[in-house]
């Protein structure tokens, strides 16, 4: 019995080459592009859980209300790590941590610079990263004087030989000892580091550390609790509303709260004290697009499956009246779809490896597939054995049902809704497909908007390097000697870079309204800065040599101009941390934050002692490569402990598009993969449809039918059904559309014409494919025509 069955279905498969290539490839397809966009989705899903009690782990947050607008964040101050302990006893454990940064590490003549942080001895017991050598993580950060690198790091410090014991010097200031290794963080960990050094070490070598211990008022630190359970999350919530109106934090309405670890990459998104947006929107974005392709494929499946079973009608009958029991037809058109479904499944794993290299290389990751995993068997063959099943499901309940002498007189499928199923499901793929369409145009759209944007400085030829020590006392002969090179045009300095002010502050001016609580974006800098960066002062001027009052001096953006409603700005007093300052310049707006954001309001001091960046505009006169030469020989000159390290800004600038690139990169790649299934499936449905009306263009033909009109007469269908796709589907997109653009405040309308686009792309697509299959059984002569069976 068996072998009976395998043999009539690899006879009807060899019968109907395309059927069978075309159900199988679409199929594939459709599984692999589903497992592609899942391995990602599933990755960012992943993130952090990899930790022990991962639910109960938080970090602290803050909401503040300004102006009626409440803004979040998760700078806090450095006082919360020795006050919550105390604040409720469901808070087991509690660590700080500074923001991660490049730190020279030298032992002998061996220097190189790698990330890490300063964090409380609590953290690797909160944290438990696996060790490289079987020690207690908790054990490793007791020691103020210690560090601990990760494996690669301490490869590339101290090669094959054993680190543990041995000492490193950091920035050249300060000396520890490795104490322990950890092994390379996974890829989905939140944190990303090369080592780590005792927050006691820190206190120890930093003034400004020790004068904030008891600061309520410096929003400069990381804290990070881990909770008895994560059911006492509220509980502990209530603690700490006020915590900061009790230490005398009333200037403005301030809340703190806890952040899931859960959360932190996907939902740490916040508008107005609520989460919003983030990387979860991209994450049930593609979720959904993975949905959407699969349905595509199984629609040709099961329509391909549809039109051929209308072919089978006669082979049913014959087969009942040979005495096959109803059952017997069912486990054979079943089995039938299984089969097919299951080659399928395996093509599609084979094109998924095929296809990793590229992703990965796209996705800027290292996705792979967990064959050891069973929820990776467990959903894949769910999902075959559906396709499986409602494919063959029409042939095997319906046309088993009819008897004998109906289906061999071919009278099964007459009527008006003779077709109507295929129709409804060419139809539901015809929406999806302007769905994915229309999302790649409006999302390329968004990303056109954004990049049209006036940054307010210029980013060519504008390179940045991290300060130090050496460079700040070196800083005027460097300076003075870059500039008389021929590779330079100007230097300045900041506290932040231009991509990303990390400095914001309160500024107090002449008829402020007391509830007016506005932060503004802070920098602080030197001479030089509008002429570096290429800021146009709109009012005033810059800070000058010539004026020696310029410490007290002050400029402000724009957008500061408007919150503050001066009519005549320069001149007047402002206030910042209680010293008054004199505004001596209205400059253009600059674009520090998200690309998607409204531009901040701004304030720029001159403070030459407050750096921590070198920005250098390299001249126009000569090579790249020459300029950047004749920079690193100066640098080198002045900062001989650190090795000479760059970053091109319109470099850094080009990373606050990482998400929305990769979504319109991804959203097109499996639009036209959609296109391309829902294009099989209908030049399958195309063949099989003309063939079967092969006899009645015949007989057309016969009464004077030109071929034209036989096309118009087989697309009007397809016309029809695109049209009525159209219709539904534009104004679904729609709404899914600008739910996504929501999370943006610079964000692209949603024209009439992308529906209409999307549409007329997809009836040509049709179009052409039909009339294909159509012309070549048109073109047939009337005589053989009529005697196809």
């Amino acid at each position: 019995m068996l072998r009976n069955f395998f043999l009539t279905t690899l006879r009807s498969l060899r019968k109907n080459p395309l059927y069978s290539f075309v159900n199988i490839a679409g199929l594939a397809i459709g599984i692999a592009c589903s497992l592609l966009i899942l391995l990602w989705v599933n990755r960012e899903m992943s993130y952090d859980k990899f930790h022990p009690e991962y639910d109960q782990l938080f970090q602290v947050w803050m909401h503040a209300e300004y102006t009626e607008e409440i803004s979040s964040w998760r700078s806090v101050p450095l006082p919360l790590y020795l006050t919550l302990p105390d604040v409720d006893p469901a808070i087991e454990q509690v660590t700080v941590s500074d923001w991660g940064e490049d730190h020279l590490l030298t032992t002998g003549d061996k220097k190189i610079r790698q990330h890490g942080y300063y964090v409380g001895k609590e953290f690797l017991s909160m944290f438990p990263f696996r060790t490289a050598n079987g020690q207690r993580p908790a054990d490793l950060l007791r020691d103020p004087s210690s560090i601990v690198l990760t494996r690669s790091a301490a490869k590339a410090i101290f090669g094959d030989a054993d680190p543990v014991g041995k000492d490193l010097q950091v920035d050249n200031e300060s000396t520890v000892t490795v104490t322990g290794i950890l092994d390379d963080l996974p890829d989905n960990s939140s944190f990303e580091f090369d080592f780590l050094i005792p927050w006691q070490h820190y206190e120890q070598n930093s003034s400004w550390v020790r004068e904030n211990t008891d600061n309520w008022s410096n929003y400069s630190f990381q804290i990070y609790v881990k909770l008895n359970s994560a059911k006492s999350r509220e509980k502990v919530e209530n603690s700490l509303v006020n915590l900061l109106e009790e230490n005398g934090e009333t200037d403005a309405k301030r809340e703190l709260f806890l952040l899931p670890l859960e959360d932190w990459r996907l939902k740490s998104s916040f508008e107005n004290g609520r989460q919003a947006g983030g990387l979860i929107v991209y994450v049930r974005m593609f979720g959904a697009v993975a949905i959407l392709i699969l349905v595509i494929a199984c629609i040709n499946f099961m329509n391909l499956a549809t039109a051929r079973a209308e072919r089978r009608a006669r082979e049913v009958g014959v087969r009942k009246t040979l005495g096959s029991s109803r059952g017997q037809l069912i486990r054979q058109f079943l089995g039938e779809s299984m089969l097919l479904a299951c080659v399928a499944y395996l093509v599609a794993i084979l094109l998924t490896e095929l296809a990793l290299p590229y992703y990965n290389s796209l996705l800027n990751n290292k996705l792979s597939i967990d064959y050891a995993s069973p929820e990776f068997w467990l959903i894949t063959l769910a999902v075959v054995f559906v396709a499986g099943l409602l494919s063959g499901s029409f042939p095997a309940f319906y046309l088993s049902s009819f008897q004998p002498v109906r289906t061999l007189k071919g009278a099964v499928f007459t009527g008006r809704n003779k077709g109507l199923s295929r129709k409804l499901l060419v139809g539901l793929q015809f929406v999806l497909s302007i769905f994915l369409l229309a999302s790649t145009v409006v999302i390329y759209r968004q990303i056109e908007l954004v990049r049209a944007r006036d940054l307010g400085y210029g980013t060519e030829n504008l390179i940045m390097l991290q300060y130090t020590d050496l460079m700040h006392e070196n800083y005027s002969p460097m300076k003075q000697e870059l500039l008389n090179s021929s590779a330079v045009q100007e230097v300045t300095k900041s506290n932040s870079p231009v991509t990303s002010v990390n400095s914001n502050n309160f500024l107090e001016w002449p008829g402020k309204s007391p509830d007016q609580n506005i932060l503004f974006a802070t920098l602080a800098t030197e001479y030089d800065f509008t002429s570096t960066l290429g800021v146009t002062v709109l009012e005033g001027r810059d800070f000058s040599r010539d004026f020696p009052s310029d410490s007290m001096s002050i400029l402000v953006n724009e957008a500061a101009i408007e919150q503050m409603r001066l009519e005549n700005p320069l001149g007047t007093r402002l206030t910042v941390w209680d010293e008054p300052y004199t505004l001596i310049g209205v400059i253009d707006n600059i674009l520090t934050g998200s690309v998607f954001r409204e531009t901040q309001p701004m304030f720029v001091i001159f403070d030459p002692d407050w750096a921590e960046v070198m920005t250098i505009r390299l001249s126009d006169d000569l090579p790249l490569n020459q300029s950047l030469a004749e920079v690193e020989k100066v640098v080198n000159k002045y900062n001989a402990a650190y090795p000479f390290e760059y970053e091109f800004v319109d470099d850094v600038f080009e990373k606050k598009f990482n998400a929305i690139n990769l979504t319109q990169k991804l959203a097109a790649t499996f639009a036209l993969l959609a296109i391309f299934i829902t294009g099989m499936g209908l030049y399958g449905l195309a063949t099989y449809l003309a063939r079967r009306r092969i006899r009645e263009m015949g007989i057309r033909k016969v009464m004077g039918a030109s071929i034209r009109d036989l096309l118009i007469l087989v697309n009007e269908e397809f016309m029809l059904i695109v049209v009525i796709a159209l219709a539904i589907s534009a104004p679904l997109t729609w709404w899914a559309l600008s739910r996504f653009l929501s999370q943006f405040d610079i964000r692209t309308s949603i024209p009439w014409w992308v529906f209409l686009s999307a549409g007329l792309v997809l009836l040509l697509f049709t179009v052409l494919i039909v009339s294909f299959q159509v012309y070549k059984a048109a073109s047939m002569n009337p005589t053989d025509s009529l005697r196809e069976e």
